[in-house]
């Protein structure tokens, strides 16, 4: 059975790059969003994201109409889910997954899906979470059958294919990436491998549901684990006045050592929350990956507290001054290099934590974007000039490329990358 239209749940930084690589390979693809804003934008064949490439293929796709974005489901032939997971509880010492948005996107499809349609969970999900789709489905359409009760005589096909793409590289990976399919039957899943073979020239590796699931959140976890690491041999290193960056560069010249860099925490949608929902499921066992978690949430703490030494360092020198006198420049507010995407970037909570506290003015220096988000009223958004020539005390944050070919020299620098030491 052939997959004539398309429709893609969530269009953010997975979903609308995914919906534009199948409407260019000429299939009509339907994109829905909550967001008013971000329909209207891409109707007119822009975006509303920063992605490389992107913004061609989707005003490409729109003129040529094979896009199109609407705040209904309509119906279609597949269906590829694409929203997000937070979390109900995020204080809490082990975060719950809220999975209320991937409820919503099933209700909403539930009364346009046919015989024949085929589902995809591609938000990153606790295992159990693409059973607990097909549940939902199944509860509000009981003149179909699903995977979990027909097997493979079902009318609707069930299957979870996590996103595995770089930011800044989506449109690159979604092609050449390996994708891990995860059906609840064998038909489920080679129906998902004929769908993504639209697109797709890596391969296409045939697992279970709750296999596909928990692969995504053991590569991120690992990345995790390997980076806490990282941020504690730095933490160790400050206390023995041993330069890390150096340590780890001679450290890795073992055949058989590769040991990440160290930074001022983690950050984005995936690293920093994945391992919570293989956590959350297993408490008891998951006990490398918790404490992981915990050393690399505590990293921003540390960063917080090497600015209040260096404000005060400062003032000792400068006795005449005051805290309100000190500026403090904050380099980066990206979660990771060279990307406009502040979500989950530590980068950002330090830059407003030192804000709340100082009593001075506070430049934060972000090359990647033009404006501050509206809630932000206590940082001032400055070129990298300004604030090099205006900051007392300099905080790197995060390597972007820029930054990477300037550098500034002062003893009131706390370089959390390494790349200005």
């Amino acid at each position: 059975m052939s997959f004539n239209t398309i429709s893609v749940i969530g269009l953010g930084y997975i979903g609308l790059p995914t919906a534009a690589m199948f409407a260019s390979r000429r299939k009509k693809v339907i994109g829905v969003d909550v967001n008013q804003h971000a329909v209207d934008i891409i109707n007119q064949g822009q975006i509303h994201i920063v992605e490389p490439d992107l913004d061609m293929i989707v005003h490409a796709a729109v003129t040529e109409g094979y896009l199109r974005a609407t705040l209904e489901a309509e119906p279609a032939d597949a269906f590829l889910i694409a929203v997000p997971t937070p979390f109900k509880n995020s204080e809490s010492e082990i975060p719950e997954p809220d999975l209320t948005y991937i409820k919503k996107a099933s209700e909403s499809i539930a009364p346009v899906i046919k015989k024949g349609d085929l589902v995809i969970l591609e938000s990153t999900s606790p295992v159990g979470a693409t059973e607990k789709m097909s549940e939902w489905l199944a509860e509000l359409r009981t003149d179909l059958t699903f995977p979990q009760n027909s097997g493979e005589d079902s009318d609707i096909n069930i299957a979870h294919c996590p996103e595995r793409v770089l930011p800044g590289h989506v449109v690159r990976e979604l092609v050449e990436n390996d994708r891990v399919i995860g059906g609840m039957t064998a038909k489920c899943s080679a129906r998902a491998v004929e769908l993504y073979r639209t697109f797709v020239q890596g391969e296409c590796v045939i697992t279970n549901a709750r296999t596909a699931e928990m692969a995504k959140l053991t590569e991120n976890s690992c990345r995790d684990v390997q980076i806490a690491f990282a941020n504690e041999l730095s933490i160790i290193c400050d206390k023995l006045d041993i330069d890390v960056w150096e340590l780890i560069s001679l450290a890795n010249r073992h055949p058989r050592i590769n040991i990440l860099q160290p930074g001022p925490g983690v950050g984005g949608h995936c690293i920093a929350v994945d391992p919570w929902f293989i956590v959350s499921n297993t408490p008891e066992e998951a006990q490398i990956i918790h404490t992981a978690r915990k050393v690399n949430d505590a990293k921003p703490q540390w960063v917080i507290n090497k600015v209040k030494l260096a404000i005060v360092d400062f003032l000792q020198s400068n006795p005449s001054k005051t805290a309100k006198d000190v500026v403090v420049a904050c380099y980066g507010l990206a979660f990771k290099p060279d990307i406009d995407d502040l979500r989950e970037s530590p980068a950002l909570n330090i830059s407003l934590s030192i804000a709340d506290f100082h009593a001075g003015k506070v430049i934060a220096v972000e090359p990647n974007i033009d404006a501050l988000p509206n809630n932000i009223d206590n940082l001032q958004l400055k070129s990298f000039d300004v604030a090099s020539h205006e900051a007392d005390v300099h905080l790197l944050l995060v390597d972007h490329k820029t930054f990477k070919e300037s550098k500034i020299d002062s003893p009131y620098l706390i370089d959390t990358k390494g790349i200005w030491k």
